[in-house]
């Protein structure tokens, strides 16, 4: 099998090795979603997280986060936050009677946007806004987010009350969706073990018990530049024109099923596309395989796809329209 020039594996084992390292210090299991999170990093898409409470998806953004020395925000949504909380407004000044500029916590490298389905519609709306348009109007200016900028959303499931559930144009602006489920029983073990092992934080002569984001250790991180440089890495791996017939073909072939309304957009050909170079990378190899498509299908294209009601009052699922789709690749 091919393998990566020398100076691509170990630029690979820097930042990928040294990611994985840091998380599993704080996060025990989930290496499927620390791929995902890694593929966001690396190819500036924006990631979403669904899954119930308590399946550390805020823990595991924010170990991420300190393991790479980028600016980090976070915004826990809710029913009465206003988009100037997300980007920021002008304030006047009494002293002088001018406006100044104030700039909110889009302003950042890595957002975490908590239950991001607890908010409005028009507060998702202006933060999906500056994600795809990398750049938020306050006032009568524009400003440009810093760079690299990325979003890492979570949600509760949509059944769960107090929830507002995301319109498919805007999850199609989300390059992934991934879903959690529950730990296994070695794996919740472990955290449990890891809990009581925990100390006491001490302040002044009171002290509060340590949670799991007391442990995150933030002492070794990398640099943005390492980011950019496996940024760029990514951007050498070949992608052939079979690949790309593919992945093309796989996303015409929702629009014209029976049991599908609403098909993939063009932006689900382009996200499995980079995906699959970044999960290539991640993996040791300078070239996309037909493995990278089903490994990510399901996370690039299941919410861009509605059935039909008729499809639904039958028992039909998405997951299984998709893997019938997939079975005419294979």
């Amino acid at each position: 099998m091919t393998t990566l020039p020398p100076p691509l594996i170990e630029g690979r084992s820097a930042f990928v090795d040294h990611v994985r390292t840091q998380v599993a210090r704080t996060v025990v299991g989930q290496d499927s979603v620390v791929e995902r999170v890694m593929i966001a990093l690396l190819t500036g898409g924006h990631l979403l997280l669904e899954g119930v409470p308590g399946t550390a998806k805020t823990l595991l953004v924010q170990s991420v986060a300190k393991a790479i020395d980028l600016r980090f925000a976070r915004v826990q949504f809710t029913i009465d936050l206003l988009p100037s909380d997300i980007i920021g407004s002008e304030i006047l000044e009494q002293k002088t009677g001018e406006f100044r500029i104030h700039k909110g916590p889009v302003f950042t490298n890595l957002l975490l946007a908590d239950e991001i389905n607890r908010a409005s519609p028009k507060v998702q709306s202006a933060l999906l806004e500056a994600m795809q348009e990398r750049r938020v109007s306050i006032g009568d200016t524009t400003h440009d987010l810093p760079a690299p900028f990325l979003v890492i959303a979570t949600q509760n499931p949509v059944e769960q009350a107090g929830t507002f559930e995301l319109p498919e144009a805007q999850l199609d602006r989300f390059m992934l969706r991934h879903r959690l489920t529950y730990p296994t029983p070695e794996h919740e073990a472990e955290v449990v073990r890891r809990s009581v092992a925990l100390k006491l934080k001490r302040q002044g002569d009171g002290a509060v018990p340590m949670s799991a984001f007391d442990a995150i250790d933030g002492e070794q991180r990398m640099h943005v530049r390492d980011l950019t440089s496996a940024m760029a890495q990514v951007q050498a791996v070949h992608v052939s024109d079979v690949f790309i017939r593919d992945c093309v073909e796989l996303v015409n072939l929702t629009r014209k099923h029976e049991d599908i309304e609403l098909g993939c957009s063009p932006r689900a050909a382009l996200a499995l596309v980079h995906a699959s170079r970044a999960r290539a990378f991640i993996h040791g190899r300078n070239y996309t395989i037909p493995e990278d498509i089903f490994a990510l299908a399901e996370d690039v294209m299941l919410h861009r796809m509605r059935l039909t009601y008729e499809a639904l009052a039958h028992g039909r699922s998405s997951e299984g329209v998709l893997r019938e789709l997939l079975s005419t690749l294979a």
